[in-house]
């Protein structure tokens, strides 16, 4: 490995849930290690105040209403973050040299130019005594691109490290799919982008009828009917975000909205019919049946979509089959993007972000 340095990538993704953090070591370019994964469930609290605010901001112009909101809870997630790293720091006898910071997303529209990652990395930098990476999207933004996804390039050397025949496709399930398309390993020639929902509606259907946050495996879903008809009123009345972006779209969950047919819907049939359009979305950027896809993110845990998409590519496999924690990626991607960032290293690029040329992304703080 060339000169290299130990990075810890902190990840929270679109459920809210917890923090995945991860130790990685890597020169930032061809090469890694992974060192540590570990997951942080935020408290009752945490995710009660995120979920909170997460429903409040609905359009930019919410962003300033409630500014003194965000400013608290961006507070109480940082200090839990720092208390997280701390807590890896004491138990794990690493130099960490880098600190990547992505942050909570509560709002992002790349048509405005705006995205908003909860996270003081000012904050994080001063309690932890490490220098931290973060604010990862708005460098892409200011160049064009629609701040997401950022994962790809991370992508590309996973599969370069499993030794994956190409062409190969990298499809990550979270709060909204994105897909990477790989097939060399020039790293102006990776195609990506967001595809449309992943976890988001099917998780947010649970949250409003039961007291889960998700469908575990999908066995809600499994014992429901699909009901056609709120199926294509759903799909006509999203029809803008499935059919009018660019094929480096990004996607916010808020964009994703439900219709008032389904609130007539049993728990079942709303979850089965949701896990059908979230199939539906994910075929799309299936090629053929004999298509390599490797699955990554929340949702390949998901049984049900998972046997739905197998019947659309015999070439399906779990990223965990090839001895990567799919849990982890996302904060192992951070991580290695705030090293990219640190050697001023492109981290997204035409094809995967739309952004008008190659162009680094994190800023870089040291507060102690």
């Amino acid at each position: 490995m060339n000169k290299s340095y130990y990075s810890l990538g902190l990840m929270s993704g679109t459920s809210m849930d917890g923090v995945d953090a991860s130790i990685i070591q890597t020169d930032g370019k061809s090469e890694y290690k992974v060192i540590l994964d570990k997951y942080f469930e935020y408290p009752k609290n945490i995710y009660k105040n995120l979920t909170t605010l997460r429903d409040k901001i609905k359009s930019s112009k919410d962003l300033k209403k409630h500014q003194k909101l965000i400013k608290s809870v961006e507070k109480e997630i940082t200090i839990f973050h720092a208390k997280a790293v701390n807590e890896i720091l004491k138990k794990k006898k690493v130099n960490i040299d880098f600190i990547g910071f992505h942050g909570q997303t509560i709002f992002h529209n790349d048509d405005k130019k705006i995205t908003k990652q909860l996270g003081d990395g000012k904050l994080l930098s001063k309690l932890t005594k490490k220098t931290v990476v973060y604010d990862f999207r708005q460098n892409d933004l200011k160049n064009g691109g629609r701040g997401a996804p950022l994962a790809p390039i991370f992508h590309q050397l996973i599969v370069k490290k499993i030794k994956v025949n190409l062409p190969v496709t990298v499809l990550n399930i979270g709060g909204i799919a994105n897909h990477t398309y790989i097939k060399n390993y020039k790293l102006d020639d990776v195609t990506a982008g967001d595809i449309g929902p992943g976890n988001c509606m099917i998780d947010e259907w649970i949250r409003k009828k039961t007291k889960n946050k998700f469908d575990n495996k999908g066995l809600i879903a499994k014992k429901g009917k699909i009901n056609n008809i709120c199926l294509t009123e759903i799909e006509f009345y999203n029809s803008y975000f499935f059919n009018n972006r660019e094929p480096s779209s990004s996607f916010d969950i808020k964009d994703f909205k439900f219709v008032d047919s389904f609130n007539k819907l049993s728990l079942e049939d709303g979850a089965a019919t949701l896990t059908e359009l979230t199939a539906i979305r994910l075929d799309c950027i299936i090629h053929s049946d004999k298509e390599k896809i490797i699955l990554c993110g929340g949702g390949r845990k998901n049984n049900f979509l998972v046997e739905k998409l197998k019947k659309k590519s015999t070439e399906i496999k779990l990223i965990d089959k090839y001895g990567i924690d799919g849990d982890f990626v996302e904060s192992q991607a951070f991580a290695y993007l705030a090293i990219r960032s640190y050697l001023k290293l492109p981290i997204s690029f035409p094809k995967t972000t739309g952004c008008k040329k190659p162009c680094t992304g994190g800023v870089l703080v040291k507060n102690f």
